[in-house]
């Protein structure tokens, strides 16, 4: 590769690590994705929410250089990624919902095995590959560094998923439902690590969940694909915010707890206070969750009405 390629992927740093504009693919008669257009920056985690059949698998391969658009314009790391090469993909990290092969290796050898084919692809920037035993002491497997891969077990195995991912220091990781099999505490753990990884690293994550607390955790932005078109675009408050609804406001007065729902919160905490002063307490406002959000806009898309600033 020539110096003044390596220079171009090194500028393209500082631009926007996804950008996708009127992604189009079509099978047969049928469109799949039609019109997506989304960015992600350097450092966001986007979370990618959407039915089964709605678009999601199609639009990440695309964008991991395996499968070829219809029509449509795809940049991933400055880099169209029906062309990108070697030094492109080692930039990317992928964490698939399985991957059950090398049971007969340990977790240090697999790593540092695997780590092996990112050495060429230092820069002076991102040192690859992360050595194995700092990985495996991030990802939380120490006590089964020379374990066999066969005997792990289900959440055990998940992290090393993870830290399959992440060997080569990914500048863009695509995360397929990471946490399955974790239980609350490796949940908690593995939140953490994504935090690191955005806010140490810089690294650009892109995550397809089911699990829409999770996304709610997660996410900077949240984009909700529909019959292969984006019907949402924001965080969850801002999508909260797009759907009618009613809010719950809790408090208690004179030692009793009381529960209402108002459209407009903000008018009815004003009124509340205007009664009774200091005499409200534990005052707490919940907005419709990200799962009441998105049950509500997928209905209303299927039902043929069009999602606040979103058209079909």
């Amino acid at each position: 590769m020539t110096g003044a390629l390596v220079a171009d992927l090194e500028a393209s740093a500082d631009e926007r690590v996804i950008d996708v504009r009127d992604l189009r693919m079509r099978y047969g008669s049928k469109d799949v994705l039609d019109g997506v257009t989304f960015s992600a920056q350097r450092g966001e985690v986007l979370a990618l929410l959407g039915p089964n059949g709605a678009g999601k698998t199609t639009t990440i391969e695309i964008l991991e250089g395996f499968r070829m658009r219809s029509a449509g314009d795809a940049r991933v790391l400055g880099v169209d990624p029906a062309a990108g090469g070697e030094r492109w993909r080692a930039r990317l990290g992928v964490v698939l919902q399985s991957w059950r092969d090398h049971g007969k290796w340990r977790v240090h050898e697999l790593l540092h095995h695997l780590g092996t084919y990112y050495s060429d692809y230092s820069t002076a920037r991102i040192q690859r590959p992360w050595p194995a035993d700092e990985l495996i002491e991030v990802v939380g497997l120490t006590p089964q560094r020379n374990t066999r891969i066969a005997h792990l077990s289900g959440g055990q195995r998940r992290r090393l998923d993870v830290a399959i991912g992440i060997v080569g220091r990914p500048e863009l990781l695509f995360l397929d439902e990471p946490t399955a099999g974790f239980d609350p505490s490796a949940r908690r753990e593995f939140h953490e690590l994504v935090h690191r990884l955005t806010d140490v690293d810089d690294t650009t994550i892109l995550l397809t969940t089911h699990d829409l607390d999770e996304a709610e955790k997660l996410a900077d932005r949240i984009i909700i694909l529909a019959g292969g078109r984006i019907i949402a675009d924001g965080s969850a408050d801002q999508l909260s915010r797009q759907v009618e609804g009613e809010s719950e406001i809790r408090w208690t007065r004179d030692g009793a707890r009381f529960v209402h729902a108002a459209a407009d919160a903000t008018a009815f905490v004003r009124e509340l206070f205007k009664q009774y002063g200091e005499g409200i307490a534990d005052l707490e406002i919940r907005r419709a969750s990200l799962e009441d959000t998105y049950m509500t806009m997928v209905r209303d898309f299927e039902a043929g009405r069009a999602v606040s600033g979103f058209e079909r």
